[in-house]
C-alpha cells in the first residue's frame, strides 16, 4: 500500500499519524512479537531496565514511525539521565519521572518519554512549558533547590544555550535573571505506600517577586523587562520568559539545522535558505512542529537520492534496525541492553544535559566492535527463521546474496564489497541450496552486511 501512495500521501500518512490507533504497548507479551525480560511482572512504568525495553518494542512495532522517531529526537534535545535523578528520588521515583505512562499509574503520572511521545510533532513553545515543568527535568538541572534567597541558574543557561537559542545568543546577566525568573518553580516529594513520586510544586512564597531584565526582548513590543509581581502571579514571569525564548531569532534556524541533521544529513551544512524555510514555517505556525515537519519531508533535500545514507545510525537505530531486517522470534528486547550500552548508548542515561555525542563520535574501535558482535548474536540467533525465509530466494549463492542485501537495506556496497560477500556464500563446496547450507550462510551474511561500514548510515 504505501508503495502506492505519492510521496506527498505518503509524508501526510507519517506526520498525521493520530488517525492510527496508539496501540503498540497491547503487543508487549503477545506471541509473534519482539519478547522482552523482567523478574516478575513487566512494569516499565516502574522499572528503568523495563522502559528501555519498551521504547525498543515500540521502536520495532509501532505503526507510528514518525512518533517514536520525534520522541527520541526530543530525548537527545532535552536530555536528562535517570542515575542522577534516581539519587535524589529513589530508583522508583526516577523510573516513573521518565518512564510512566499516565493510563498504567495509578496516580496519573506521566514520565517525561511519554511527554516527547504526546508533543512529539506539537506546539514548540507548549513542550518548553511542559519540560520546564517536567519533574525528572526539575530534578536533573536543580530547579528543586532554586529558591530566592540562592537562584540556581542550571535550568534558565540550558533553556537558552540547548534547548533553544544557541549559546552565542545569551549573556551571563540573562542566565543570572532567568533563574530569578524560575524561582519557586521545584518539586514535591510525593509518598503513598511504598510508592515513592515527584510532582511540579510553584512555591509561591520562595519566587523572586522583583523585576528582570533581559539583553534580548521579551515581549512583541520589544521591552525586556519583566514586571514585578506579586507572588501568587509570578509563574508568568517564566511563562512570559518560555514565550520569550521560543519566539527569538535564533530558535526556529537552530531547530531547523538540528532537524536537518537527523533526518537529511549530517555530511554538510544544511542549504541556508531551507534553514530559512523552515524556521519561517515554524514561526508562522506559531511554532509548530507539525508543519515544520512535513515542510522537510517534502523538501527536494529530504527526497534527494544523494542524501540517503548520509548519517550516522545511532546505537539505538541501529539495533532496532537490524532486528526489524533480520528478525525477532525468540528474541527479547532485554538482551539489546547490554549490547546498546557497549555502543555508547543507554536509553533514559545521556551522558551530559547537552546529550549524546553524534557522527563519527559514535564511533571507536570499541564501539564498531560491539556493533559487529550484535549483529553476529542477533544472526545467531535467527537463523532458522532466516534460513526458512531465505530458501525460496537462494537457487544459487548470487541469488542468496542479492536477497540478503535488499533485506538489509544498506547503503549501496562497491564491486568489491559484493565480491566479498560472493565468496562467502560460495565458500565451503557444491552449492546445493539446502536448508542447513541457506541456514548457514543467511546468518553468516547477516552477520557480515549488519557489522559492515556501509550499515551503519541512515
Amino acid at each position: 500500500m504505501l508503495e502506492q501512495m505519492s510521496v506527498p500521501a505518503l509524508v501526510d500518512a507519517l506526520v498525521d499519524y493520530e488517525g492510527v490507533p496508539d496501540t503498540v504497548d497491547d503487543n508487549i507479551g503477545v506471541p509473534g512479537f519482539l519478547g522482552t525480560t523482567t523478574r516478575g511482572a513487566f512494569l516499565p512504568n516502574e522499572r528503568i531496565t523495563d522502559a528501555r525495553q519498551r521504547v525498543l518494542f515500540r521502536m520495532v512495532h509501532t505503526q507510528r514511525p514518525l512518533q517514536e522517531k520525534m520522541a527520541l529526537f526530543w530525548h537527545n534535545h532535552f536530555a536528562t539521565g535517570f542515575s542522577k535523578i534516581a539519587g535524589q528520588i529513589g530508583p522508583d521515583g526516577a523510573s516513573r519521572a521518565l518512564g510512566a505512562r499516565p493510563s498504567e499509574d495509578a496516580n496519573g503520572l506521566r514520565g517525561q518519554y511519554e511527554l516527547f511521545r504526546e508533543y512529539a510533532l506539537g506546539n514548540f513553545r507548549d513542550l518548553l512549558v511542559q519540560v520546564s515543568q517536567d519533574p525528572a527535568m526539575v530534578a536533573w538541572l536543580d530547579g528543586d533547590t532554586n529558591l530566592k534567597a540562592n537562584p540556581q541558574e542550571n535550568y534558565a543557561r540550558e533553556l537558552m544555550e540547548l534547548f533553544t537559542m544557541g549559546v552565542e545568543f545569551y549573556t551571563e546577566s540573562d542566565v543570572a535573571e532567568g533563574a530569578r525568573v524560575f524561582t519557586g518553580w521545584n518539586l514535591a516529594n510525593n509518598r503513598v505506600g511504598d510508592t515513592r513520586y515527584a510532582t511540579f510544586l510553584y512555591r509561591p512564597d520562595e519566587h523572586d517577586t522583583g523585576s528582570k531584565t533581559f539583553s534580548f526582548p521579551i515581549y512583541p513590543d520589544g521591552g525586556k523587562t519583566i514586571p514585578a509581581r506579586s507572588a501568587a502571579g509570578g509563574m508568568q514571569d517564566g511563562l512570559d520568559f518560555i514565550d520569550a525564548v521560543a519566539a527569538h531569532p535564533e530558535t526556529g534556524p537552530r531547530l531547523a539545522r538540528k532537524l536537518y541533521a537527523f533526518f537529511v544529513s549530517e555530511f554538510a551544512s544544511p542549504p541556508e535558505a531551507l534553514v530559512q524555510q523552515l524556521a519561517g514555517v515554524y514561526y508562522a505556525t506559531g511554532y509548530d512542529m507539525r508543519s515544520v515537519v512535513r515542510t522537510l519531508l517534502n523538501s527536494a533535500e529530504f527526497q534527494d537520492p544523494a542524501h540517503y545514507f548520509t548519517r550516522y545510525s545511532w546505537p539505538v537505530e541501529f539495533v532496532v534496525r537490524l532486528m526489524k531486517s533480520v528478525g525477532w522470534t525468540g528474541y527479547s528486547a532485554a538482551a539489546a541492553i547490554a549490547p546498546l550500552a557497549n555502543m555508547g548508548q543507554i536509553l533514559f542515561e545521556p551522558p551530559d544535559v547537552s546529550g549524546w555525542r553524534l557522527g563519527t563520535s559514535w564511533f571507536s574501535t570499541g564501539t564498531l566492535l560491539a556493533r559487529m558482535n550484535f549483529a553476529s548474536s542477533l544472526a545467531a540467533n535467527q537463523q532458522f527463521s532466516l534460513g526458512a525465509a531465505a530458501t525460496p530466494q537462494a537457487g544459487t549463492p548470487q541469488a542468496l546474496v542479492a536477497y540478503m542485501v535488499d533485506r538489509l537495506e544498506s547503503a549501496v556496497y562497491d564491486s568489491q564489497v559484493e565480491a566479498d560477500l560472493l565468496d562467502y556464500a560460495s565458500a565451503g563446496g557444491l552449492w546445493t541450496g539446502s536448508p542447513t547450507q541457506v541456514r548457514a550462510k543467511a546468518a553468516g551474511l547477516a552477520h557480515l552486511i549488519g557489522g559492515s561500514s556501509e550499515y551503519q548510515f541512515v
